[in-house]
């Protein structure tokens, strides 16, 4: 590239791996022996991490320039704050830099790890290479380094992997660990106590494991609970390896009577986008996954895990074979759609866990998305004010329980989420619901009919309540129908339409 004759320098961004110079790439050493100017960034104390690694491969001929952050906390006095001062100083640090590609200088920028992979030079790529010829040359990241420092496999099978700054919240990484497989959270140093209390309460602190300067000289490995906070610095990652054959994860036939638990999970509406990352975490952790086998098929196999699936209509018996396995020390998650509490599966549990023989082993219940939410949602904000959950199945309670429940939600003029709507066998309810609710209702009062909500067949509508139809309503539908004060509009150019609830209720 040239401008008036003038023939640019090119623009390097060398990785230069974890600390240990024989863990440069070949180019990397390529790349700084053809370079006219050697540039690293560095803290005010002016030791270099990144030069020092190269050290053996610069030059007397080298021009060095050295890019001195000029704050490495939060606490500055710049006018415009922490971010306003970097920005300037990136600005300048580029400005630097173009000035030697301008005259033709070949610039490479050191940095440890990998250029692009938390690293500083993506500040200067980001100023420098739409103006110059750019090349970013890879290295091996602290991640890779650690593991292999470790001896322990990352990530294996279908496994994923979480990179995590320790900047974040407490509870953000919390959440984070609690729904990933493995994970590596860098940026260690101040945020460790924070770091250590996000794995704790993800329930992951056994797992975790401790890597500091890999690869440099004053390395230092262990698990994680056992680091004083006060030695670790920022060149440190915690590590969660991968869970498959791990001592800490694997399944235990012989682990104490007394160790096992049983969580009870809600998977949402549908698939894996409707998991919260504490039911993530669970279903992770579990030795055993219990349920009915169509819930059990929304969650992703994992290696060493065993399923137990089964019908629909033996809540009871799966809650005492899982509870059974706890009592032998297994850690089982028992599946359950929606929301474990509403309907499904947690009652069912913990009935059972009230007997004696189970009054020992722990049991969880966590929370889900429910059907009625999830059709609220897709619809606009129809349980905007108060509403009733009614079930119309008539197999657990006589039809009269239901009718009486229904007149009293619809007297007290509340919205009503119907659950269990109808069946292959049971095809009159939603008509004698219907019907009844008229008597209190408006025909033009809105209904939406929530279909497999999140799924591959969604379809989510509203009719008016004199138009419902249940020929239209299955097992898998929930409806929620409107109160008097419940609107339906079209907005938009398009005509969509839109249901919610005011949270205001006029004044008597």
């Amino acid at each position: 590239m040239s401008t008036n004759g003038q023939v640019k320098g090119r623009l390097y961004g060398v990785g230069l791996g974890p600390g240990d110079p024989s863990l440069m790439t070949v180019r990397a050493v390529e790349v700084i022996a053809e370079a006219d100017v050697i540039a690293y960034h560095s803290a005010r104390h002016g030791r270099s991490i990144a030069r020092s690694i190269a050290a053996g491969r610069i030059e007397e001929r080298h021009i060095e320039e050295a890019l001195v952050y000029p704050v490495t906390t939060e606490t500055t006095d710049h006018p415009g704050g922490y971010r306003a001062a970097l920005e300037e100083f990136y600005e300048e640090a580029a400005a630097r830099l173009a000035a030697h590609l301008e005259a033709g200088r070949t610039v490479a920028v050191l940095a440890e790890g990998d250029p692009l992979f938390y690293g500083s030079y993506m500040h200067m790529h980001k100023r420098l290479a739409d103006r110059f010829p750019t090349e970013v040359v890879p290295g091996v990241t602290s991640v890779s380094a650690a593991a292999a420092r470790l001896g322990t496999p990352l990530v294996e099978g279908e496994e994923v992997l979480t990179i995590l700054p320790g900047t974040l919240p407490e509870e953000e990484l919390t959440a984070r660990l609690a729904a990933t497989d493995t994970a590596v959270v860098m940026k260690l140093g101040r945020t460790f106590p924070a770091v250590r209390g996000a794995f704790e309460a993800s329930g992951r602190l056994g797992e975790a494991r401790y890597v500091e300067r890999a690869t440099m000289a004053g390395e230092r490995t262990g698990e994680l609970a056992d680091v004083d906070a006060d030695s670790v610095p920022y060149f440190a990652v915690a590590v969660l390896p991968s869970r498959i054959g791990s001592a800490h994860t694997e399944p235990r036939a012989a682990r104490a009577e007394g160790d096992g638990e049983v969580a009870v999970v809600g998977t949402g509406p549908a698939g894996p986008l409707w998991l919260t990352p504490e039911t993530r975490g669970a279903l992770a952790a579990a030795d055993d996954l219990v349920g009915y086998t169509t819930y059990l098929d929304r969650v992703p196999v994992r290696p060493g895990q065993v399923r137990h699936g089964s019908d629909n209509k033996v809540e009871s018996e799966r809650a005492e074979f899982a509870l059974d396995l706890a009592r032998r020390g297994r850690r089982v998650a028992v599946v359950s759609g929606g929301d474990p509490g509403v309907f499904a599966m947690a009652t069912a549990v913990l009935e059972v866990a009230t007997q004696q023989e189970y009054a020992r082993v722990p049991v969880r219940v966590l929370p889900g998305v429910t059907a009625a939410n999830a059709a609220a949602a897709r619809a606009g904000a129809p349980l905007g004010h108060d509403y009733a959950t009614i079930s119309l199945s008539d197999r657990l309670k006589p039809w009269e329980v239901i009718a009486e429940r229904l007149r009293a939600a619809a007297s007290a003029d509340l919205v009503l989420a119907l659950y269990n709507p109808g069946s292959r066998s049971r095809t009159w309810q939603v008509g004698k619901a219907r019907d009844l609710l008229l008597e209190h209702r408006s025909p033009d009062t809105p209904v939406v009919l929530g279909r497999d909500v999140g799924g591959p067949t969604e379809s989510v509508r509203t009719v008016r309540l004199g138009d419902l139809d249940p020929a239209e309503v299955d097992m898998r539908t929930v409806l929620l129908v409107g109160s008097s004060q419940t609107r339906w509009v079209r907005r938009g150019d398009d005509g969509e339409r839109i249901v919610w609830t005011p949270r205001r209720y006029p004044e008597a």
